[in-house]
C-alpha cells in the first residue's frame, strides 16, 4: 500500500495494452482503487472530444501510455501514422488535462527519441544532440515534441508535466504473432515455434552486432509509478536496465532457454536499426530511487513461459 495513491483518480491511457496492464496492476498493488482506462474502440484520443470525455471524471493524475508502436518493419511502412497518431494524441490530451486542472501529467516517451549515435550510455542531456535513427525517427520525433510541450506547459502554465524515457520493453503480455513485433516477442515466437515444430533453421534480421538495453515490463511499470510519485521537474528521466546486450547474445540466450538446437541464419540485408543503445540511469537512481530488479535471463524465461501457455493471446 502507498498513501500517495489513496483517494486519487488516475487516468491510464493505453491501460489495456502491454505496458498499461502492468501499470494498472502495480497501481492496484499500491492501493489505488479509482483507475480510469479508456479503450480505443470507444475513446479515440486522436480526437479532442474523446480526450475531454476521458478526463471528464475529474482525474487527479494522468499516466499517458497510449501510443502507436511497432518494430522496425512497422516503422518503415507507417511513418505517417507514427508521427500523426502519437503527436496528436499527446498534444490533445495534455491541453485538455491542463484545462481540467489535472494535478500531474506523466508522458511515457521512447529511447527512439535519442540521436542515432550519442555517447554510451545515453544521458538525458544528449537528447537534442542529433537526429534520431532514420527508420524510427518519425516515432522518436513525435515523442520529442511531447517533451517540448510538457516543458513549455510547465514554464507558461505551471502545469506539472513530467516525461520518462523507457528503453526496449519486454515481458509477459507482449504482442506476438505479427510481422510487426518488437525484437524480443518476434524472436521468442520464432524459436519456440521452431523448437516445437522441429525446424532446422531460424532466420533472424540483421547482423546481430547492434546492441539494446532491455527492461522487463514490471520494472518499467514500477519506474513509471515512482516518477509519478516523486518527480516534479521538467527534465526527462531515463528508465533502463543498466546493461547493454548485443542482439546476437539475446538470440543465443533465447535459443538456449527454449532448447532450440538448429541453425541460426542471419539476414544481413535487413536493417539492424540503431547501432548501440544503453541508457544512463543515474538520474532515475537519484530522483526516483529506481533500479531494475529483473535480469535479462530471468525476464526472458518468464516471457517464454507466458508465450507457451497463452496461445489464445497470440
Amino acid at each position: 500500500m502507498n498513501d500517495f495513491w489513496l483517494n486519487k483518480r488516475v487516468l491510464v491511457t493505453g491501460g489495456a495494452g502491454f505496458l498499461g496492464t502492468h501499470v494498472v496492476k502495480a497501481l492496484k498493488e499500491k492501493g489505488c482503487t479509482d483507475i480510469v482506462v479508456p479503450r480505443s474502440a470507444t475513446c479515440d484520443l486522436r480526437y479532442v472530444g474523446f480526450c475531454r470525455v476521458a478526463l471528464s471524471d475529474e482525474c487527479n493524475i494522468v499516466l499517458h501510455l497510449a501510443a502507436t508502436v511497432g518494430g522496425i518493419l512497422f516503422n518503415q511502412e507507417h511513418p505517417g501514422e507514427m508521427v500523426y497518431n502519437n503527436l496528436v494524441m499527446g498534444a490533445h490530451l495534455m491541453e485538455e488535462a491542463r484545462l481540467f486542472r489535472v494535478q500531474k501529467f506523466l508522458t511515457v516517451g521512447t529511447a527512439c527519441c535519442y540521436p542515432e549515435s550519442p555517447p554510451i550510455p545515453f544521458m538525458e542531456d544528449d537528447l537534442w544532440n542529433g537526429y534520431p535513427t532514420e527508420v524510427t525517427a518519425p516515432y522518436g520525433l513525435a515523442k520529442r515534441a511531447l517533451l517540448t510541450l510538457s516543458q513549455a506547459y510547465r514554464k507558461q502554465y505551471s502545469f506539472n508535466a513530467v516525461f520518462v524515457i523507457p528503453t526496449n520493453l519486454y515481458g509477459p503480455g507482449d504482442h506476438f504473432g505479427t510481422e510487426y513485433n518488437h525484437v524480443i516477442p518476434a524472436l521468442v515466437m520464432k524459436f519456440v515455434d521452431a523448437s516445437q515444430q522441429g525446424h532446422k533453421n531460424v532466420t533472424v534480421w540483421g547482423t546481430g552486432k547492434a546492441t539494446r538495453d532491455f527492461l522487463y515490463v514490471e520494472d518499467a511499470a514500477e519506474g513509471i509509478l515512482l516518477a509519478a510519485e516523486r518527480y516534479d521537474k521538467p527534465e526527462p528521466v531515463n528508465l533502463g536496465s543498466g546493461r547493454e546486450t548485443p542482439i546476437r547474445e539475446l538470440v543465443e540466450t533465447i535459443a538456449e532457454i527454449v532448447g532450440y538446437k538448429g541453425k541460426i541464419v542471419w539476414d544481413a540485408t535487413k536493417p539492424d536499426g540503431q547501432p548501440r543503445r544503453l541508457l544512463d540511469t543515474a538520474r532515475a537512481r537519484k530522483e526516483l530511487s529506481f533500479e531494475a530488479k529483473t535480469s535479462l535471463k530471468e525476464g526472458l524465461r518468464k516471457t517464454i513461459e507466458w508465450y507457451k501457455h497463452n496461445p489464445q493471446e497470440v
